[in-house]
């Protein structure tokens, strides 16, 4: 390890470096990790990791930000790599192919740092993990890496055990991919600002993890933050009821009351609201990728029924179905609630591709009694309606009857509109809200839902 910080410097920054990225320490935890110090001391890296996360995080979701952040201030090496010989990309595939066939652990963190060296560097003290992952491009070696296993193997070949091996695979590809993003921040971290990178580097939170591209790994670590997150926001929408319930000023009768003051309104009259909790309805597309998305924001909602008078859930694909008793009912084993809705709802007719008009034509078509004046109406998908009629008329009749209706679109805005997306069409009819992660959801069901 580098000796330009001492080792009290390094733990109180990475203290620093954690609280700006949202993770609460105090005091106490602070003492126990250089109580932790003192006694692992610095023979075994991975020992001090351990150590220094026990004292200092509350939950293992947080380790996602503390590990990045541990090896800026603890790298596992320092400098360039040994060897300063030119390495060509080709032979750098061809190591690495090798390496991910016998699952070389050593071997592939050389080969992440030789990477970087080679084909990261983008000026005199700058190195890039996208630029090097862009170059080295590892993910193509999928079917060499197959080919390699089997040819070493006992040749038996089968759809499972393809299967099995292609997911293995590309856990260790992934991990090879992670190797490199930490070699560039190392590197960068010796040549610049190590305390300014530490607090702005990305790092990959489960309230961060995008909708659309979440692997199965991901999606079960943000299933495991449902109901902490549901917690907050219970907490966030009972405040506002608090708010709501001192009523607004009536004008009327606070300018009758000044009379006896000279027209000064001394003492506003407030118009008292009748505390009363609202209903709620989803329509959740739950075809292809936007499925996690869907099947995350239905969890959480119904972890959050204690907010509402009323929930009622529909699915679709070009079909709908009401799952409100298969969430409630299956809440426990949130991993299967995608196949259980598949199983036991109709959401499909002649064809498997999204159809939303046909959809929202059905709804109002068999259900248009579950939405009233007090029912707000949350419409989640990517609007990609495969050139299919959009059915406006049917969207409208759903905006009149309630008394709101917002859209949540789990791509990127700059996406909308693109190939068979008709967003905005349909944000002629109802608002549409970019809503790509944990974190904008949140926020969205924080401020947009009545109280």
């Amino acid at each position: 390890m580098s000796t330009a910080l001492s080792v009290a410097d390094r733990v109180t920054s990475l203290v620093r470096a954690l609280r700006a990225h949202g993770i609460r320490i105090g005091t106490g935890e602070s003492v126990d990790a250089a109580q932790a110090v003192a006694a692992l001391g610095l023979d075994s890296r991975d020992h001090l990791r351990e150590g220094l996360a026990s004292a200092l995080l509350h939950d293992q979701g947080q380790r996602a930000v503390f590990d990045p952040v541990f090896d800026v201030y603890f790298p596992h090496a320092v400098g360039a790599p040994g060897s300063s010989a030119e390495v060509d990309r080709d032979s750098l595939r061809e190591r690495l192919t090798e390496a991910l066939t016998t699952n070389d652990s050593a071997a592939l963190a050389r080969l992440a740092a030789e990477a970087v060296d080679s084909l990261g560097g983008y000026d005199t003290d700058g190195w890039s993990s996208q630029q090097t992952l862009d170059r080295l491009r590892p993910q193509t070696l999928l079917a060499p890496v197959m080919s390699a296993i089997r040819a070493g193997g006992s040749g038996q070949t089968g759809a499972f055990t393809d299967r099995i091996e292609a997911d293995e695979i590309r856990r260790r590809i992934e991990d090879f991919r992670e190797g490199v993003r930490g070699e560039a921040r190392r590197r960068v971290a010796e040549a610049r600002n190590r305390d300014e990178l530490a607090r702005r580097m990305p790092v990959q939170t489960p309230d961060r993890t995008l909708f659309l591209y979440a692997d199965k790994a991901q999606l079960a670590e943000l299933r495991r933050t449902v109901h902490p997150l549901a917690r907050k926001l219970a907490t966030r929408l009972a405040a506002r009821r608090r708010r709501a319930s001192r009523g607004h000023i009536d004008l009327r009768r606070t300018l009758r009351g000044s009379l006896s003051t000279g027209g000064v309104p001394m003492r506003p009259v407030l118009r008292k609201r009748r505390p009363t909790r609202p209903e709620l309805v989803l329509l959740c597309d739950v075809s292809g990728s936007v499925a996690g998305f869907a099947n995350f924001t239905m969890l959480l909602v119904q972890a959050l029924h204690d907010q509402f008078s009323k929930i009622r859930v529909f699915a679709f694909v070009n079909r709908i179905d009401e799952v409100t008793d298969l969430i409630a009912h299956g809440a426990a084993d949130a991993e299967g609630l995608g196949a259980r809705i598949a199983a036991e709802a109709t959401l499909t007719g002649w064809h498997g591709s999204s159809d939303y008009g046909t959809a929202l034509g059905e709804f109002v078509e068999r259900y248009e009694s579950a939405v009233g004046p007090r029912t707000t109406v949350l419409i989640l998908g990517d609007a990609r309606n495969n050139q299919q009629n959009p059915n406006l008329p049917a969207l409208r009749r759903i905006t009149r009857a309630s008394r709101r209706t917002y859209w949540l679109n789990p791509e990127p805005r700059s996406q909308w509109d693109t190939g068979d997306s008709a967003a905005s069409t349909y944000a002629e009819v109802v608002p549409l809200h970019e809503c790509r992660n944990a974190r904008q959801l949140s926020h969205l069901v924080g401020h947009l839902l009545p109280v």
